[in-house]
């Protein structure tokens, strides 16, 4: 809701939230040529520099492009957005050099970066992943408060029946508690959620508010 002028749905009103199935990280990479080799000597750098740092995002109004102007208007820094139109192109033009900074996803950088053609810098979680444990999070690293994570729920429409509400939830929970589902989402390092109704509601309302707030700051606006 904070990035588009109009929606055909109230995303509150309009659903039955069942549960939150998974909560995931993103990770702030950047090219090897970067001098940083922190968030610490990043923000040093960017405040020093007005403007000379880039980052790339998958398009305005992203939650890559919210994730970076959170953690420039936290940070003081004035760094330069580069949007694209997906990732892919991003994350070509990081690894070229054409760019600085990207907030990728931990499946589609973590290889780039074993393989020594990015540099990660910090994971946008509130705790470490168990994926990279050696990697600090950005609110360790200078910006305490910081979070952001990409997440998956499952609602249904407004008005559903709460024994059915209570049916689903108990089935996807079930499934989500099984052993080989639980060990192939924590190989792309996402973790399990699995809350109650009533607390995904709330999250929503949570980051709806979050959320809105960072593109009315930073005026970013899908195209």
């Amino acid at each position: 809701p904070g990035v588009y002028s109009k929606l055909a749905y109230d995303p509150v009103k309009d659903f039955a939230p069942i549960t939150q199935i998974l909560a995931a990280p993103l990770i702030l990479v950047a090219h090897p040529s970067l001098p940083a080799k922190n968030v610490k000597e990043l923000i040093a750098l960017a405040r020093a520099r007005p403007d000379a740092v880039s980052y790339g995002t998958p398009g305005n109004g992203s939650a890559g492009h919210l994730a970076m102007e959170m953690f420039r208007n936290m940070s003081g820094t004035r760094m330069l957005h580069v949007p694209y139109r997906g990732a892919p192109p991003a994350l070509v033009d990081l690894i070229a050099g054409q760019i600085t900074l990207y907030m990728a996803t931990l499946p589609a950088a973590l290889p780039l970066v074993r393989a020594g053609r990015l540099k990660v810098l910090a994971t946008s979680s509130p705790v470490r992943s168990r994926v990279i444990p050696d990697v600090p999070t950005i609110s360790e690293s200078g910006l305490k408060g910081y979070e952001m994570t990409t997440w998956y729920g499952v609602l249904v429409p407004a008005g559903t029946p709460a024994p059915l509400i209570d049916r689903i939830h108990a089935d996807i929970v079930r499934v989500l508690r099984l052993i080989d589902v639980q060990e192939r989402f924590a190989s792309d390092g996402s973790d399990i959620v699995a809350n109650k109704p009533d607390e995904l509601g709330a999250f929503i309302v949570r980051e709806i508010a979050k959320w809105t707030k960072v593109a009315r700051e930073s005026g970013a606006k899908v195209d």
